[in-house]
This record gives C-alpha cells, sequence and structure tokens, in this order.
C-alpha cells in the first residue's frame, strides 16, 4: 500500500531526474562567472603593485587657487601651489554674478520673457528644474542681503590687496555694478532675468580683464614650475613622464592647467602622457586617486597589444577611455541587420 511518503518522494525524485527548462544551471554559470572574478582579482593586484611604484608622475588637483601640484619622482613627493595670488583674486571678483545667481536662481520665473536678446539659448527645462521656488516668494532677500555686504567688505578693501591697476578698476566696476543690482533688488523685493541680464550685460569687459590676468598668473605660475621640476626629473626620464590633471566635469576639457602643461611635456607623449580625469567632486586623497586610475591605465597600454597582436581598432579601445565593447556597438548600430 503506497503512502502519502513515498508518493511523495517518487514525485521528488522524477522531478529531479527531468531537467526543469525555466530553471538556470546556476553552477554552471558559476563556474563561467568565476573566470572574470578571478581576472579582476588578479588584475586588482597588479594595479595596486603597479600604483605604489609609478614614476615620474605629476598630479593636478585643480581648486580655487590655480591647482595643487605633486610630483612623485624616485619615491619622493613634493607638492606646492604654483599660481601666484592674483590668480585667485581676479576670479574672486569675476564670481561675483555666479555668487549672485546661485542665490536667485531658484525664484526665477520659469516663463522666459520673449524679450531677452538670449531667450531662444535657455533649454526650458533647464530652468523648470533650477526655479525651484514660487517667483513671489522672498527667501532669497536676506541671503542676497548678506552676500552684498561680502561684496561691499570687499569693495571698501580693494586697494589695500595690492593688485596691478587695471585689475584693480575692472575689479571695482563688477563689485560696483554687483552692488547696484543687490541694493535695488532687495528695496524693490522684486527681480528679474530681465534686471539680471541688463546687470550682467556691461561687465562683459571687465570680467575679460580679471579672466585675462587670471590666465597670466595661471601660465606664469605653471610654466615656472614646470621647468625646476623639468630640471629635477632630468633629460632621461622626462619624456616618460605621466601627467594626471583632476578637476570636475564643467572644466575638464579643456581644462586651463592642461593647456599650459602641454607645452612642457616632450612632443611624442603629449598626446598619450597628459590625462584629464574627471571626478564628481574634488576627491580627498587626489593622488591616491589619479596613481590609481594612471595605473589602470599603463597596465592596460602593455595588455592591449598582447591580448589584441592583430586588430588594432580593438587594441586602440582596450588603451584609451573607449568601452571596449564600443566598436562593435557602433557597428551593430549602424547595421542592425548584421
Amino acid at each position: 500500500m503506497s503512502t502519502r511518503r513515498a508518493f511523495l518522494g517518487a514525485a521528488a525524485s522524477a522531478a529531479a531526474a527531468t531537467p526543469v527548462a525555466s530553471a538556470p544551471p546556476l553552477r554552471a554559470r558559476a563556474a563561467v562567472y568565476a573566470v572574470d572574478s578571478e581576472t579582476q582579482r588578479h588584475y586588482d593586484a597588479l594595479r595596486a603593485e603597479l600604483a605604489a611604484r609609478l614614476g615620474p608622475v605629476i598630479v593636478v588637483q585643480n581648486d580655487g587657487r590655480g591647482g595643487l601640484f605633486t610630483l612623485v619622482h624616485q619615491g619622493g613627493r613634493e607638492q606646492v601651489h604654483p599660481v601666484p595670488a592674483e590668480f585667485e583674486l581676479a576670479k574672486s571678483v569675476a564670481h561675483a554674478p555666479l555668487g549672485i545667481y546661485s542665490i536667485v536662481a531658484p525664484y526665477l520665473s520659469r516663463r522666459i520673457p520673449e524679450g531677452l536678446p538670449n531667450a531662444a539659448r535657455f533649454d526650458r527645462h533647464d530652468v523648470e528644474m533650477v526655479a525651484s521656488e514660487e517667483p513671489e516668494e522672498k527667501g532669497w532677500i536676506a541671503p542676497l542681503r548678506e552676500f552684498g555686504t561680502t561684496l561691499a567688505t570687499a569693495r571698501s578693501r580693494l586697494k589695500e590687496a595690492h593688485m596691478p591697476r587695471e585689475l584693480t578698476v575692472s575689479s571695482a566696476r563688477i563689485l560696483d555694478a554687483a552692488l547696484v543690482f543687490v541694493d535695488e533688488s532687495v528695496r524693490r523685493a522684486s527681480f528679474g532675468m530681465e534686471s539680471f541680464e541688463e546687470f550682467t550685460g556691461g561687465l562683459r569687459d571687465a570680467i575679460g580683464v580679471n579672466l585675462a590676468y587670471a590666465s597670466r598668473a595661471q601660465i606664469d605660475g605653471v610654466g615656472r614650475l614646470m621647468r625646476r621640476w623639468r630640471d629635477r626629473v632630468g633629460a632621461r626620464e622626462w619624456p616618460g613622464l605621466y601627467v594626471v590633471v583632476l578637476s570636475i566635469w564643467t572644466t575638464s576639457a579643456p581644462n586651463q592647467n592642461s593647456l599650459v602643461i602641454k607645452g612642457y611635456l616632450d612632443p611624442a607623449y603629449a598626446d598619450s602622457h597628459l590625462i584629464d580625469l574627471p571626478t564628481a567632486r574634488p576627491p580627498a586623497d587626489p593622488v591616491a586617486v589619479a596613481l590609481d586610475n594612471l595605473a589602470r591605465i599603463v597596465q592596460d597600454n602593455v595588455a592591449a597589444e598582447l591580448v589584441f597582436p592583430t586588430d588594432r581598432r580593438l587594441a586602440d579601445a582596450l588603451k584609451g577611455p573607449e568601452d571596449l565593447l564600443a566598436p562593435e556597438i557602433q557597428r551593430q548600430l549602424a547595421c542592425p541587420h548584421r
């Protein structure tokens, strides 16, 4: 006499003996996945070992002072802010309109005035995303008044900053115009795209002067440091020097420091050894981030030629920022029935 237990046992045995089409072969797939897992483990070990002995390398972390430069060479490091104070002074004042914008932007009207000369250039969706508050709300007044105090203090101390006369004059124009906008907007308890563009539209020449002084300070300061480090590294090692420039995406292509640095590199290696590395935000340890990424780049350069000796397209994809699947995806997108 068959029991329920015997019946269920027999049914279970039959089910185990019969492949189920919908169930994935987990163990077989795990064995295949292990190839990549082990590859990544060995790849990471090589990267860590290589990062610890890379050199000579210059790491540049872009910042408000023109960039923090670090030379990694022969087991030692030297860290310098090479750009003179004129850079930071000129840019600080030139940023005043952007500071005001950052306060009032959430309270902009979502309707773009048709009379603006650049009305067609605004992305309407972007405006709607930035303008998060209702225009009639007044939450901008107090912070704008406070920022106005900061602007007024800077204006009163401008001559004591010992800047070149032309830079002092242009900075005064920017700060004076900013203070007029702040005072009138606070007094009326209103502003708009029209009044903001009326304020900023007349500042193009003054801001241009500040940008010119900041640029000259950047070129001179970085140039002096690159020449000194070139002498220190020496003619034998300098051609192999790598430079990694870290910056946020919005300033990465082209980056101010990369433009100056490139002229000091060996022309045969400048394109491949100068690496712009965009980051979401400035990293806590820029040198560690730069060396970790550079180790990946260097080991991929060698791997590309060994793994794809007969396919230049795939070798170049593995070497550079292009994804290795990109060439095949591009071919399939161009010819979907291929």
